[in-house]
């Protein structure tokens, strides 16, 4: 376990005369607080702020931050106050505490809203201190460095928030080490099978190929030598979910990736950068279009560096990147390697001063502060975050020579949106390089972009198709929704007034007399507008809302009324027994969400998407469609990200009945004889059917197997996936989408 010693002597070693009894006393009373408590690993609960405090340390912050890692979960977890840690630690501490505190004591409609409330106030308190982030980075570093203890489905919930949401915070702010880090320990929880092969196949690459990195590394050293530059150079191998996603981006297998080794010249100055490029680029055939400049054109995050990938040694494909050693500090630590805090006086009011110089530097942070304003739905704020996040950049210039950073991918109308909100509402076409092209038209480095505006033009609906930035899509659905409001009120007026006539209630008197009030409330609804506008998005159905006014109206259910109806036909004399008419209302029975909890829904058909097949004790979401209930999707498929959030509900597993659900795997396997038998006998025996399957054989003298399998839920599938690749002749054993 991590000693107060060892945190007090880290901080002494890069600030001068540090306030070492700070972080003392911090540490006593963290201590005192968490007494008694233990982790699910059976450590004391101190080891964890301790390691928080550590990391903190680690990454050269100031010392208010490492006493707030220390006392970070003090406010959330104990009997601590915010106005006791500033009472007692200052308010500097007490800022950031209070930043990275949870807003667990609060209620919400679901975990959903709880989760997007926590992650907008981290937003907001950031935007104040960004010292607030770092702690909650380094909080939510060690929990996943600790998450072996957590249940299967508690384990994949909070890596699945990790890769939405903090793993790319990291990005954003150059944080590379903790970036990395979180994406492999998400990696290894999310897709298990895919991590295990991974590590297994990267070690045996890493140990075979060592001969070949000293070669390298030697080689480009000799360079440096012989043209005397002062440098270093080092080999690293690439991290396993950047591998994981190359593979599966661009359909690859691991002996097809050819630039697993990476290797970095860090030289003295800028100049030299440039020289040792040079050098290497004449040594060695450039791979074309593999060359990038992120000196000239840095990345938001303030990354610099030299990328070029080259024929090397023995036709082997390396990739290498240059960098001077400030470039090397701000890749590795981000905004923590310039920290402005070491630059303010004792006494100032550090942490808003610099926190502000933090939010000018940082125009995405910026960004996000507009934009969270005009989103009230939480859940809607948590799509448009986690889709500003996951962007690698594409770089144009207005017709004036400045540039503009925005999203791969994105279109004039999300560069006319970054120019202005009003310059975007507008927008009636663009002209790129001088050239008029389509609105849909995908941007390329170095392009010149000109917006024509047209003063009666209006947001299209149809632009949420092709823009890429959460600000164009923010203002778009806002317009969008403006309008449609209207028309959803118009229509859920209709559907209303015709199911009320079913069963005799007029509704336009019912809405006269505010007879819909009663019901708001009821629905979660503000306002008799918002319950019609949920009915005319799909939200609520027509019947529920009926069902319910009905109950209202008489003092009884519609079930209660038909139940009525039916003894009075049973006890009439069977001579007088006429054919009756039918019920106003066919009560239909209810639909059976088996093993699914639905957020605000009732009586609703539910089906599983198969273009992602879920399995119990993933995270999921569901999509209200048009005439077919709910359909169930993994809150990772990626069909998820282009519908209508409006019509987006939570759903969860919720008693979950055995059943078979299906799954698609791919095996990769050498075609030897019996080696099929073998797999499908192997699955049988662990209770695995086979729905379905392809076959194709490969020139190198292996098979891919494609089944459509049948489990009862993800830990059946990856056990059994474990089972399969313990065959010597197995080289591959994963899920796919």
């Amino acid at each position: 376990m991590i000693r107060i010693n060892e945190i007090t002597d880290k901080v002494a070693s890069y600030i001068k005369d540090p306030d070492l009894d700070l972080i003392q006393r911090a540490y006593v009373f963290s201590a005192q607080a968490h007494d008694g408590v233990v982790r699910r690993s059976g450590e004391p609960y101190i080891s964890h702020p301790m390691n928080v405090a550590y990391l903190l340390a680690d990454m050269q912050l100031d010392e208010a931050t490492v006493a707030a890692g220390l006392l970070h979960d003090t406010v959330e977890d104990t009997d601590t106050t915010v106005d006791e840690i500033e009472e007692l630690f200052g308010s500097d501490v007490a800022d950031i505490v209070d930043g990275v505190t949870k807003i667990s004591r609060m209620d919400f409609e679901s975990k959903a809203v709880q989760q997007a409330e926590n992650i907008r106030k981290l937003i907001l308190a950031m935007a104040e201190d960004i010292r607030v982030l770092m702690v909650k980075l380094a909080d939510r570093l060690h929990n996943m460095r600790t998450l072996e203890y957590m249940k299967p489905v508690k384990q994949r919930l909070i890596a699945q928030e990790t890769q939405d949401i903090y793993a790319p915070l990291a990005n954003r702010l150059g944080l590379h080490r903790v970036k990395t880090e979180l994406e492999d320990l998400c990696l290894r929880y999310l897709r298990p099978d895919v991590y295990a092969q991974l590590s297994e196949a990267v070690h045996e690459h890493r140990a075979a190929g060592e001969p070949y990195i000293d070669k390298v590394i030697g080689l480009i050293t000799d360079m440096l030598k012989k043209n005397k530059i002062k440098g270093r150079v080092f080999g690293r191998t690439k991290h396993l979910h950047s591998i994981q996603v190359k593979m599966e981006q661009q359909g690859l297998t691991f002996d097809e990736i050819y630039d697993l080794i990476a290797f970095r010249v860090i030289v003295g100055s800028l100049k030299d950068c440039y020289a040792v490029l040079g050098l290497i680029h004449a040594a060695w055939r450039p791979v074309p279009g593999r060359f990038k400049d992120y000196i000239s054109i840095p990345k938001a995050n303030m990354y610099q560096s030299l990328h070029t990938t080259v024929m090397g040694p023995d036709g082997e494909r390396i990739e290498i990147q240059i960098r001077t050693e400030e470039m090397h500090r701000i890749a590795e630590y981000g905004v923590a390697a310039h920290w402005q805090y070491k630059e303010v006086g004792k006494g100032a009011k550090k942490g808003k001063t610099a926190g502000r110089r933090d939010a000018e530097r940082y125009t995405w942070l910026k960004q996000i502060m507009d934009w969270q304003r005009e989103l009230s739905d939480p859940r809607e704020f948590m799509s448009s975050l986690r889709l500003e996040m996951f962007q690698d950049e594409v770089y144009v210039f207005t017709p004036n020579g400045d540039i503009k950073e925005l999203p791969d991918g994105a279109t004039p109308v999300d560069f006319a949106y970054s120019i202005h909100s009003e310059v975007g509402d507008k927008c009636a076409g663009a002209k790129v390089n001088g050239r008029i092209v389509p609105l849909q038209y995908r941007l390329q480095n170095g392009d010149s972009v000109e917006i024509i505006t047209d003063k009666n033009r209006v947001p299209s609906r149809d632009w949420l198709k092709f823009v890429k930035t959460a600000k164009a899509r923010t203002r778009i659905k806002h317009y969008t929704r403006t309008v449609e409001k209207e028309r959803a009120i118009s229509l859920a007026k209709e559907m209303l007034e015709k199911e009320g006539r079913r069963v005799g209630i007029n509704m336009q008197k019912a809405i006269k007399d505010g007879e819909l009030i009663k019901l708001a409330g009821e629905f979660n609804c503000g306002s008799v507008d918002e319950l019609l506008t949920q009915i005319g998005f799909s939200r609520f159905t027509p019947r529920k809302v009926v069902k319910r006014l009905y109950a209202v109206l008489h003092g009884e259910t519609l079930d209660e009324r038909k139940l009525k109806e039916k003894a009075a036909v049973a006890t009439e004399p069977e001579e007088e027994q006429q054919p009756s008419a039918p019920s106003p209302v066919e009560i239909g029975k209810k639909p059976k969400a088996d093993g699914l909890q639905i957020s605000g829904v009732d009586n609703v058909l539910v089906r599983f998407a198969s273009c992602c097949n879920p399995l119990p004790g993933e995270p999921i979401i569901g999509y209200i469609t048009r005439g077919r209930g709910v359909t169930v999707h993994r809150i990772d498929c990626p069909n998820v990200g282009h519908f209508e959030d409006e019509r987006l509900i939570q759903v969860s597993w919720e008693g979950v009945e055995e059943k078979p659900y299906p799954a698609k795997v791919k095996i990769k396997c050498l075609n030897k004889p019996g080696m099929l038998g073998r797999i499908c006998s192997m699955l049988a025996d662990l209770d695995v059917n086979i729905d379905s399957g392809e076959f194709e054989s490969k020139v190198d003298g292996t098979t891919l197997l494609n089944f459509t399998v049948e489990v009862k839920d993800l830990d059946q599938l990856y056990s059994a996936l474990a089972e399969v690749k313990k065959l010597k002749a197995v080289k591959e054993a994963i899920r796919v989408s």
